[in-house]
């Protein structure tokens, strides 16, 4: 009997040992700052007096969440690759990969995270009123 419970403390110490060098091998996540970056391909005046439209590639490391905000307009956001979960104030998260493509209204607060394994990449089209900060930081 002595020697069943030595036997099981022991494969709970290599147990845990082992849950604890996984722990120490995984990538720490980054945040958004560092794991996040956005190039401007376009920013044009669309005629209308208080209107403009930016498109810019976002890219995505592994893991990466952006920060709670919203746009003084609407984006449309298109999936060039990997996974992303995005989650807009008030309705449940959506999955989408690459080709799919989601609509976000002006001034809704909203996240979105690359869930994927790899890096992931967005094309963001914003048409936002001039003159004001494209990305708004919500609490």
């Amino acid at each position: 009997m002595r020697c069943n419970r030595l036997l099981a403390a022991t494969a709970i110490l290599l147990s845990l040992s082992g849950f604890a060098h996984a722990a120490d091998t995984q990538p720490a996540a980054k945040n958004w700052q560092q794991g996040l970056s956005r190039t401007d391909l376009v920013r044009e005046d669309l005629g209308a007096a208080d209107r403009e439209v930016i498109q810019a590639r976002v890219d995505f490391e592994p893991g990466v969440t952006s920060p709670r905000h919203a746009h003084p307009g609407v984006e449309v956001a298109y999936v060039i690759s990997g996974t992303f979960e995005y989650q807009l104030e008030g309705r449940a998260p959506v999955t989408l990969k690459a080709g799919d493509s989601l609509y976000i209204p002006e001034g809704v607060a909203h996240i979105a995270k690359n869930v994927g394994q790899e890096k992931g990449s967005e094309l963001a089209t914003y048409i936002v009123k001039k003159g004001e900060p494209v990305l708004i930081l919500k609490p």
